[in-house]
C-alpha cells in the first residue's frame, strides 16, 4: 500500500472454474491491494466481496446463485458492502445479473479483470455498473497477488475464436488476443527474481497462440507460435520448470512436440482434451479433428517422450450420443491410458448450438455414463501411477502438506502430487521452492508418497 492510499477494508474472492480464472483472480487481488484494501479471513466479514465466475457447467452457474443469495441477504443489513460478480457468468448474464440479484454494484466480463480499480471508482460514485463490452485487453503484468511463492500462472494468450457447438467460451471470454513474446518474457523475469521456480503458460486455446500477431518467417510460415514462445522465454533465469495450457488437438503440432522434447525446463506433461472417442460425436460439437488424429498425436508424443504424462477434457451424454458411441470413448480411454481425465457430462449452455437441439438425453443416462467413466478413469489412473513404484524423482517442493504439517509436497515433472517427509536426517527442513530427489514407496491414482533419496 502507498502512502496516498488510506485503508479501505478487507476484500474476499472467491474463484470458481478454470486455471485462466485463477489468474484473473490473482490479478484483481493485487489490484484491490494496491487500492488499499486488505485480504479478508472470512467472506462474511469482508467489506468488499468478489465472486470469479464459470459458466462452463450449469452446476457451477448454480453454485454462484447460491453464494450470491447469502451476500445480497447480507447486504440489506449492512448497505456499505461491495458486492462484484467477475468472469464468466458475468459475461454470460450482464444486465439481466442485476435484475436476479439488484444488491449487486458491479458487474465484470473477463475482459475487463484490469479495470478494476476504474469500475470501482464508478460504484464509489454511486454508480451501479455492468461492463461487458468488448475491451482490447491491456498489458499489466505489475499487480497480480500471486496464491503461490513458487508456482505461477502468465496469460500468453486471451480469447478463443472456436466455434465448439456446446462450449461458451468464446461468448463470454471474447475473440483471441496474444500478448507480445517480449511482454510474456519480462513478466518471467518479474517472477523468477522473486523466487518463483515453475511457471504454467496459460491460453484457453494455448496452440492458437501468435496468429493475431503479425509477421511471416523467411520459410513462409507465421513468425509467433506456441513452439516459437517456448524458445523464446526458456533461458529466463531462475525458472526451473515451464509448463502449458490448455491445447487443441486440431492446432497441435509435431513441431510443438519436438520443441517440448529438446526444451530441458519445458515439463513431459500434456493436457490435450479430446471430448469423445468418436468421430461423427466430433463432427457435431465442431471440433475439427478425428480421433485418429488424436491417436496420431499421443503416438509422436510417446514415441519423442515415452514417459510423458496425458491429461484430457471428455464429455458423455452429448446430445444424440449412442451407446455404441460412448463406447467408443471408453475404449479411447483404455487404448491411451490417461494418467487423469478431467470427466462431465454434457450440460446445455446459453447461446450455443446444441443447447437447442431436439435430440437431449436423460439424466439418468447421463449419470449413469459418466458414473462408469469416472471409475474407469481412476483404474487408468491407478494403472499409470505403478510405473513410479521404487522410482526416484525429481520433486519441485510446493509448501507443507496442509493434512500433515510433517510433510512437504510438490509434483514430479509429469505433475504428480507427492507427498514426503519435511525435514533431513541432520534435522534440517526442506524449503518451498527446493528440487528434491524422492524415491516413491506409494502410489495412489492421483497422488504418490515417499521418502527423500
Amino acid at each position: 500500500m502507498t502512502a496516498t492510499q488510506a485503508p479501505r477494508g478487507s476484500y474476499w474472492i472467491t474463484t470458481f472454474g478454470c486455471q485462466m480464472n485463477k489468474a484473473d483472480s490473482e490479478r484483481m487481488a493485487g489490484i484491490l491491494e494496491s487500492m488499499g484494501y486488505s485480504a479478508a479471513d472470512d467472506e462474511h466479514g469482508a467489506d468488499l466481496v468478489l465472486y470469479n465466475t464459470c459458466t462452463i457447467r450449469d452446476n457451477a452457474e448454480q453454485k454462484v446463485y447460491s453464494y450470491l443469495g447469502r451476500q445480497a441477504q447480507r447486504k440489506r443489513t449492512n448497505p456499505n458492502l461491495t458486492l462484484v460478480v467477475a468472469g464468466c457468468v458475468a459475461q454470460q448474464e450482464g444486465e439481466s445479473l442485476l435484475r436476479r440479484v439488484p444488491e449487486l454494484d458491479l458487474v465484470m466480463g473477463p475482459q475487463h479483470a484490469n479495470r478494476l480499480d476504474v469500475l470501482l471508482a464508478q460504484v464509489e460514485q454511486g454508480q451501479q455498473v455492468v461492463a461487458t463490452e468488448e475491451h482490447h485487453i491491456l498489458e499489466d503484468i505489475t499487480t497480480a497477488r500471486r496464491d503461490s511463492t513458487i508456482c505461477g500462472w502468465v496469460n500468453v494468450i486471451y480469447g478463443c475464436n472456436e466455434r465448439c457447438t456446446y462450449c461458451v467460451v468464446p461468448s463470454v471470454r471474447g475473440r483471441e488476443q496474444s500478448r507480445l513474446p517480449q511482454a510474456i518474457k519480462l513478466e518471467m523475469e518479474g517472477l523468477a527474481a522473486q523466487g518463483f521456480k515453475e511457471i504454467t503458460l496459460l491460453g484457453q486455446n494455448i496452440d492458437a497462440y501468435g496468429r493475431d500477431l503479425p509477421g511471416i518467417t523467411p520459410e513462409g510460415r507465421r513468425q509467433h507460435t506456441l513452439t516459437d514462445l517456448l524458445h523464446h522465454v526458456h533461458n529466463v533465469e531462475g525458472i526451473e520448470r515451464i509448463r502449458f495450457a490448455t491445447s487443441h488437438p486440431r492446432y497441435f503440432t509435431e513441431r510443438l512436440i519436438d520443441a517440448c522434447a529438446d526444451l530441458d525446463k519445458v515439463c513431459e506433461h500434456f493436457h490435450i482434451p479430446f471430448q469423445s472417442g468418436d468421430d461423427e460425436v466430433l463432427r457435431a460439437m465442431a471440433r475439427g479433428y478425428t480421433v485418429d488424429r488424436y491417436r496420431r498425436i499421443i503416438e509422436r508424443i510417446r514415441e519423442r517422450m515415452p514417459d510423458a504424462s496425458l491429461s484430457a477434457d471428455v464429455i458423455v451424454a452429448f446430445p444424440g450420443e449412442t451407446d455404441t458411441q460412448y463406447r467408443r470413448t471408453l475404449e479411447l480411454i483404455e487404448e491411451i491410458g490417461f494418467d487423469q481425465v478431467n470427466t462431465a457430462a454434457y450440460s446445455p449452455r446459453p447461446n450455443t448450438p446444441a443447447a437447442d437441439w431436439p435430440n437431449q438425453l436423460s439424466e439418468d443416462v447421463k449419470v449413469e455414463r459418466l458414473r462408469e467413466l469416472n471409475a474407469l478413469v481412476e483404474q487408468k489412473a491407478k494403472e499409470r501411477s505403478a510405473r513410479y513404484a521404487g522410482r526416484t524423482e525429481q520433486i519441485l517442493v510446493e509448501g507443507l502438506n496442509p493434512k500433515d504439517p510433517a510433510q512437504v509436497m510438490g509434483r514430479t515433472r509429469t505433475n504428480r502430487l507427492t507427498f514426503f517427509p519435511g525435514t533431513r536426517a541432520d534435522g534440517s527442513a526442506i524449503q518451498a521452492g527446493e528440487l528434491v530427489d524422492v524415491v516413491i514407496e506409494q502410489v495412489r491414482a492421483f497422488s504418490l508418497s515417499g521418502k527423500l533419496a
